[in-house]
């Protein structure tokens, strides 16, 4: 095998190196200096165990983006509705095996330490941190992966089918121990962006349930767990681990401030139904340091405010009542007043890279429960006409400040594998097109207010589902493609609805069309969800052939051979860590993608901001802007600091 960390071996060497430079036998104010003083009394008066007991032997050491952090603070920060749970996870839930660098170009060293990938990137060593803790002081060892693993996310009685990532080949991974502090991952064929993907948030799952405490709503390991469940007044097992145990992107994963975790901060104030707002305090075992040895995290306590409208988190943005803030109000349309206030506020704007593809994906439900939707949907012809009928460029200069451009899906631009047939077709406003291609379709017929009629009568209608919320720029595209549709005798109703519903309604297969913002245009193999149907919640054209590729064939629909050939070669894709032939692989992806244009894309993303106060310190001036680069949790929050 060949010995693996941040993709050179100098590095790795470098960073380790660093790790074991902690004073061991420090005298007591010596060690109080080097972590907060809250937690130096604590250990004063023998409530926690010295510094080196709580970090370990070989903690990661975080060179800090702004020198002499300061301990101390409330970090103030936005979450929308009860459904916003990501937006805790982006601040801090990037503790997997592996993360990313800030440049989004390479994975470095976490939880592992260091790693070793076989010459067939079939098997992959992790050489944990030894003496690392949980936030209640249990040792964090390789049983607490084995059990994450084998028993948790390979259990079908919890996971209908393993995660896709765990999945080669058609077959699970098969993890195993070496020791207390060492795992071996088997997959029954070569994995190229297994590092990577681990470095994503969906790669957490390694990290994200200790045994000791998880175990005891696991029937493996609880003899008495019907007695828990009649306690909890819940029937079944799997219902009551995700309750107290959660998952990488339920709410229910802030839920339980009784649930240990490996994060800089642990829940106070738990994120439940009603809740107002979520409060968490410092983790005193966290296992990083900065240079100097001083333990992370600098901030005292997190704040998440609950907002019920995007106004008001505006409003207290602009008044300079939140410390961080991009999520929910980085809309382009605000960016003008959000400048406007800064010296008002006393904050500063910093910018975030987009390494989306689109800012709105069109996905019509091609695998529709109704036949009859099923066949306009389904057929190219319908799609392209509904393509031609949107015009762009007025949504660009409206929506987007004519900050963007018309776009399909795919590869930005600037990333090596741009592909323009996938980008740019049908992106013209052609309005006699689109008439003509639904004329000759059959939708020729019109009733008394214009719009086409079915061949059995029936209007040509789609409900389309947004997320409001999360994205108000989707809903103010949407009113301006209503009319443009209108206008081509196509009725549509904007259906505004929470993002469980949304969920719930796409997971069923309930939906006309729904839209969200398209992935893939810097990271294209991490989140190829448009170039093929491979996320059950994500590929929202065709869930069942998701649902039927996650699943190996158990489950969904069995798609048609052009989808087939795809999932077979972004697995050979995937299977590679040979840059060239990945390129080679996905370019054939792109070309089929593009030929069956399934998804219709709307402008390209354009490149977004965020705000923090002029007193919190060590935000970089600028960051990616990704879902599997989780802004800004790979920037590390946890080096932050307040100056006053």
């Amino acid at each position: 095998m060949k010995d693996q960390g941040v993709g050179r071996r100098a590095l790795l060497q470098g960073a380790a190196g660093m790790a074991v430079a902690l004073p061991a036998g420090a005298a007591l104010a010596q060690a109080a200096a080097r972590e907060a003083p809250d937690v130096a009394a604590a250990v004063q008066q023998g409530r926690l165990p010295p510094l080196e007991q709580r970090v370990g032997s070989a903690p990661m050491v975080v060179t800090p983006n702004e020198p002499n952090g300061r301990y101390g603070g409330t970090l103030r920060r936005g979450l929308r509705g009860g459904s916003d749970h990501n937006g805790i996870l982006r601040l801090i839930g990037n503790q997997g095996l592996t993360r990313w660098n800030m440049e989004f170009t390479d994975v470095l060293p976490c939880v592992a330490q260091r790693w070793e990938v076989s010459a067939d990137s079939k098997e992959f060593i992790f050489h944990l941190r030894p003496g690392m803790r949980w936030s209640d002081g249990a040792p964090f060892t390789a049983d607490d992966i084995l059990f994450a693993i084998n028993d948790c996310i390979l259990n079908t009685e919890l996971y209908r089918s393993p995660p896709t990532m765990w999945v080669i080949d058609g077959q699970p991974v098969k993890c195993e121990k070496l020791s207390d502090t060492a795992v071996k991952f088997t997959f029954a064929g070569p994995y190229g962006l297994f590092l990577q993907q681990m470095a994503t948030p969906l790669g957490q799952h390694p990290t994200l349930f200790a045994k000791h405490y998880c175990g005891r709503f696991h029937p493996k390991y609880n003899a008495d767990l019907a007695a828990t469940l009649r306690q909890a007044n819940v029937s079944d097992w799997a219902q009551l681990f995700r309750q107290r145990c959660g998952d990488i992107e339920i709410p229910s994963r802030w839920g339980n401030a009784e649930k240990p975790t490996l994060d800089p901060w642990v829940v106070e104030e738990p994120y439940q139904g009603g809740a107002t707002r979520v409060t968490m305090r410092r983790n005193p075992f966290f296992w990083q340091v900065d240079t100097s040895g001083r333990q992370l995290p600098y901030i005292d306590r997190l704040n998440f405010q609950v907002y019920q409208d995007v106004e008001s988190l505006m409003l207290d943005v602009i008044g300079g009542r939140l410390d961080l803030q991009e999520r929910h109000i980085d809309v382009l349309a605000n960016k003008p007043v959000v400048a406007q206030n800064m010296q008002r506020g006393n904050y500063r704007m910093f910018d975030t890279i987009n390494a989306g593809s689109t800012s709105m994906t069109i996905y019509p439900n091609i695998t529709h429960k109704d036949p009859k939707i099923r066949e306009m949907l389904g057929n190219k012809d319908f799609r392209q006409a509904l393509s031609l009928g949107i015009n762009r460029a007025e949504i660009v200069d409206i929506v987007y400040l004519g900050q963007s451009e018309p776009w399909q899906i795919g590869p930005r631009p600037t990333h090596p594998w741009y592909h323009e047939k996938l980008s740019r077709q049908f992106t013209e406003h052609n309005v006699r097109e689109a008439n003509r291609i639904l004329d000759r379709l059959g939708y020729n017929r019109r009733d008394s207010q214009r719009f086409r009629l079915r061949p059995d009568g029936q209007r040509v209608f789609f409900a389309i589902d947004v997320i409001t919320a999360l994205y108000p720029d989707n809903n103010d595209a949407l009113e301006l493609i209503k009319r443009h549709w209108t206008e081509i005798g196509i009725d549509v109703k904007i259906n505004t609805i929470d993002r469980s519903l949304y969920y719930t309604r796409g997971d069923n297969n309930d939906h006309d069309i729904a839209v969200w913002p398209g992935p893939g245009g810097l990271e294209p193999m991490l989140d190829p969800r448009d170039f093929f149907a491979m996320h059950t919640q994500g590929t929202r054209y065709a869930v069942p052939w998701a649902m039927w590729y996650a699943s190996g064939g158990r489950d969904g629909q069995e798609p048609p051979e052009h989808q087939k050939e795809r999932m077979r070669l972004y697995d050979q894709a995937r299977s590679t860590a040979d840059t060239r032939r990945q390129g080679e692989l996905m370019k054939r992806v792109f070309d089929i993608c593009a030929e069956q244009f399934e998804c219709i894309g709307v402008n390209l993303a354009p490149n977004l901001f965020g705000v923090a106060q002029n007193r919190l310190r060590g935000v970089p001036a600028s960051m990616p802007y990704s879902w599997s680069w989780p802004h800004p949790g790979p920037s590390l929050p946890q080096q932050f600091f307040f100056t006053s």
